[in-house]
């Protein structure tokens, strides 16, 4: 309510307002203190739900309208500008204080993040509306090398160098640095068709994002297969006229081919040019590991001096070579020593090969080469004379005119038999007629 001394009172507490008034844009003549519009004060058909309005009673008395240039926190700082750095802070987002002082237009960058930290996070409002254990730390995502928002991820390749039939024959378009068809090229299905509803419940959600990231998962392995096709040169190869020019596999020797073998499973996590520094290394290791040897062997005989070297090894190798020939000028001389001693080993060998037969049944009634052939065979000596009885008895009676058929045991094995009848065949027990 007003009076001719331009005084205001609050329609609430009635007492006298000084400093900023709460007019009520939807009550006619209806206004307010600070302390009950904060309380949420109602009475009559005033609601806290109407529109308002803030008027400085102390400098602009007269005014219908809310100018904005009444201070709210502290004297240098006006309702406008404090909307002004609030309209920034949503547009260019916190932390970009040189963007939101060009939009407040009257601070300096520095002065707008003081204000902002003092008034907004530490201050009243700060502890009213940020929770006890909110925290403030950022985590920087851009960072890491395999981060969401890595810039490895969104570098460009350099494009291949490629000839423009090469490029139509491959599907490659070098201003997109891209292929017609990629890897999985049906795999922007899975989220082509998804929308944000916020109505969805916590199971559609959880589905949309699994969605998410199997498409994230696969756009990966995307880009590491072609990474590995661009390192090893793979892309340029595919072409007809690539094949061509590809170099023939180069030939390793077997120690170094075995262990690329046995390395092979790790070969996928080294680069071309990595895995050749390996095998480069490894290599030089080698080198040094003999040479070492030699020197510890040089040290050994007493030689302190590389010069001492050279004639230590022309040395040995003399030596070496008078034992070489010492050897050679004692084998003519040997030759019958070392054939004897070859025919009393092969006796020795029957002998002991005999000795588990020796005393068996029927052993006595076996030639030398009857005996070799049983051992060949496994066959008992009893068993042997058996089936020899059978067959030389048969033959006399085929050759009288008898028509027989040799009846042998159930379980002789066919190769035996056949080695048996040759056998008696070719020593004159039996005629092949």
């Amino acid at each position: 309510m007003a009076d001719n001394n331009i005084k205001y009172y609050c329609n609430y507490c009635q007492e006298d307002i000084r400093g900023i008034r709460v007019k009520c844009a939807e009550c006619s003549d209806f206004d307010l203190c600070l302390q009950c519009f904060s309380g949420g004060a109602e009475i009559g058909k005033h609601r806290k739900g109407h529109k308002y309005q803030l008027i400085d009673v102390v400098h602009f008395p007269k005014t219908k309208m809310d100018n904005g240039n009444f201070s709210i926190f502290c004297g240098d700082w006006s309702a406008n500008e404090e909307l002004l750095m609030l309209d920034g802070i949503e547009q260019y987002g916190f932390g970009s204080w040189e963007d939101i002082s060009d939009n407040v237009q009257t601070k300096t960058p520095a002065e707008v993040m003081e204000h902002y930290e003092l008034m907004y996070l530490i201050g009243n409002i700060g502890r009213g509306s940020l929770p006890p254990n909110f925290c403030t730390k950022v985590i920087d995502h851009t960072t890491s090398s395999d981060g969401p928002l890595s810039p490895s991820l969104t570098t460009p390749f350099t494009p291949v160098e490629m000839s423009l039939a090469e490029q139509q024959e491959l599907g490659y378009m070098p201003y997109r640095d891209d292929f017609e068809r990629e890897y999985d090229n049906d795999a922007e299905t899975l989220v082509s068709n998804l929308t944000v509803d916020l109505n969805d419940e916590d199971l559609d959600t959880a589905l949309k994002l699994s969605h998410v990231d199997m498409f994230s998962r696969k756009l990966m392995e995307r880009e590491r297969r072609k990474k590995i096709a661009r390192e090893y040169g793979l892309i340029q190869a595919a072409t007809s006229t690539g094949s061509k020019k590809v170099q023939t596999k180069r030939k390793y020797p077997k120690e170094e081919k075995d262990f690329r073998e046995k390395i092979g499973p790790i070969a996928q996590f080294l680069l071309s040019s990595e895995q050749d520094q390996l095998f480069e290394n490894l290599q030089r290791e080698k080198q040094l590991r003999v040479r070492i040897k030699e020197l510890m062997r040089y040290r050994r005989h007493g030689i302190t001096k590389l010069e001492e070297c050279s004639e230590f090894e022309a040395a040995r190798h003399k030596r070496e070579k008078r034992k070489e020939n010492k050897k050679k000028m004692a084998v003519p001389s040997g030759k019958r020593g070392v054939k004897e001693e070859k025919v009393k080993e092969e006796k020795v060998n029957d002998v002991n090969d005999f000795q588990e037969m020796k005393y068996t049944q029927g052993f006595n009634y076996l030639s030398e080469k009857e005996k070799k052939l049983c051992k060949s065979m496994g066959m008992k000596p009893a068993r042997y004379v058996t089936i020899k009885a059978i067959v030389i008895k048969d033959h006399l009676l085929r050759r009288q005119g008898i028509p027989t058929k040799t009846r042998y045991p159930s379980n002789l094995d066919k190769a035996n038999r056949k080695r048996i009848i040759t056998f008696l065949s070719n020593s004159g027990w039996i005629s092949t007629s």
